[in-house]
């Protein structure tokens, strides 16, 4: 290994240590190297367990991530998350029978929801519920609400459990909008049991599976596995696929597209 090598390792490792997470064109520019030479620095770093490769740079070894709270949540990458709920909405048709499951992505689906007749909703987010009861008042459109029964979680304004999924289990839904905590070409993942267990359901009553994800959560993994990306139809993300995703025979079906807007940076 030459000295500059490991003055680079160091200089990363500190950064890390400093801010939690690294990218590959910032450290390319700092340090004066091309970023493929990062990126092989990032791989000899991960085999050494110093470091966890995430999609465009790297977090620390093991770091632990524990679900923010969905207020604190709702701040991060919000102007994204509002322009993606938005080409969401654009999705729903008159009669249709649609699933919203619980996020801080999906939550911006209800406020968008326009014009529409005879829409039925059904949601364990209780974010998305209130949201929603508030845009039939104010006539913005047509239908009705169905809240799914289970445990509450006051931190995640969300319902999830045994019952959850057994009322789930009593609808065929025409789109279901899931969000996610993390995306790879392989799997779609998420911080809580419960919820990717309710979201696993909702997978399988529905015609058509539509995932919202900012691009925060692209090469990201959670601790739970909702679903192979396979089973996914569309996905909505304020970017568009990674260029080394395109050819992934796991993402050759989906749609991917991608919501802009005056919010998004």
């Amino acid at each position: 290994m030459s000295t500059l090598q490991k003055e680079r390792y160091v200089y990363m490792l500190k950064e890390l240590e400093r801010v939690g997470k690294i990218m590959v064109v910032e450290m390319a520019h700092q340090l004066q190297v091309t970023p493929e030479t990062i990126r092989k620095d990032l791989d000899v770093l991960e085999k050494e367990k110093k470091l966890k490769r995430v999609h465009g740079g790297a977090v620390k070894y093991g770091q632990t991530r524990k679900e923010a709270h969905f207020n604190k949540k709702m701040n991060d990458q919000y102007h994204q998350k509002r322009e993606i709920g938005k080409k969401a909405a654009e999705m729903i048709e008159d009669n249709d029978t649609i699933m919203i499951d619980v996020g801080t992505t999906t939550v911006h689906i209800p406020e968008h929801i326009v014009g529409v007749q005879r829409v039925t909703v059904v949601t364990n987010s209780l974010a998305a519920a209130d949201l929603l009861n508030k845009q039939i008042e104010h006539r913005f459109f047509d239908g009705k609400v169905i809240v799914l029964g289970g445990i509450a979680n006051p931190e995640q304004k969300s319902v999830a459990g045994t019952l959850t999924c057994n009322m789930l289990e009593h609808f065929q839904f025409d789109k279901v909008f899931i969000s996610c905590g993390g995306m790879t070409p392989q799997d779609v993942s998420d911080f809580d049991l419960e919820e990717s267990i309710a979201s696993a359901q909702m997978l399988k009553q529905a015609n058509k599976v539509i995932l919202l994800a900012d691009s925060s959560k692209l090469g990201n993994k959670s601790f739970y596995k909702i679903c192979p990306t396979k089973e996914i139809h569309s996905i909505i993300c304020d970017q568009a696929m990674p260029a080394e995703w395109k050819h992934h025979k796991n993402l050759q079906h989906i749609k991917w597209i991608e919501a802009k807007g005056r919010g998004v940076i």
